[in-house]
């Protein structure tokens, strides 16, 4: 396991409590406006991000998610939804040999520091999406962002460059943050169309 692994560790750990603050200042009237990926709203996202994590939570576990991806995770309490994934999610990465295990993903197996990263960048990624359509942008983690946006150009990112992921990167505007150049590398507006 290379040095930079136990770190992603600390990274999810800090993504869920920074899109867990987002998440709890989704007021239920927002849960239908249009979200960032085309096709989705605020709600369908929210619920895709929980179902990711309580599946992946379960994956390091060895246990039953009770539900797949796109089950109704949210219900009527997105928050409590989104808490409790969290609190399973932060137990199975901090477990000892969490990063040994081999994570099966929807496209196959997947070593444990790249599972993490994976699951890193849905949690930031799509925490950052919900705190730009519902006005939270206070809310992002620069740094995070930044951090991660480096890590993707440093790899060959093109492979995950299809429907259903990622689009062609954008240009960002001049001066943008780095949640807005995060954005644009994976192919987002930062408006909901």
């Amino acid at each position: 396991m290379n040095t930079v692994a136990p770190i992603l560790v600390d990274r999810i750990h800090d993504a869920l409590d920074t899109t867990g603050a987002i998440v709890a200042g989704i007021g239920d009237p927002q849960l239908g406006l249009p979200s960032l990926c085309p096709g989705w709203d605020v709600r369908f996202e929210l619920n895709h991000l929980v179902g990711g994590v309580r599946v992946f939570a379960a994956e390091l576990t060895h246990t039953d998610p009770e539900g797949d991806h796109h089950a109704d995770w949210l219900g009527t309490r997105h928050r409590t939804a989104y808490a409790t994934a969290a609190h399973l999610d932060r137990a199975a990465w901090s477990r000892p040999g969490a990063l040994d295990t081999t994570v099966r993903l929807g496209f196959g197996p997947v070593p444990g520091p790249m599972a993490a990263l994976i699951h890193l960048t849905e949690i930031l990624v799509h925490g950052i999406d919900l705190a730009v359509v519902t006005g939270q942008r206070h809310l992002i983690d620069e740094r995070q962002a930044d951090y991660l946006l480096t890590v993707m150009q440093s790899m060959d990112f093109d492979t995950f460059r299809r429907p259903g992921m990622f689009g062609p990167a954008r240009p960002p505007s001049v001066d943008a943050p780095a949640h807005e150049r995060l954005l644009a590398f994976l192919g987002r507006s930062t408006s909901a169309t």
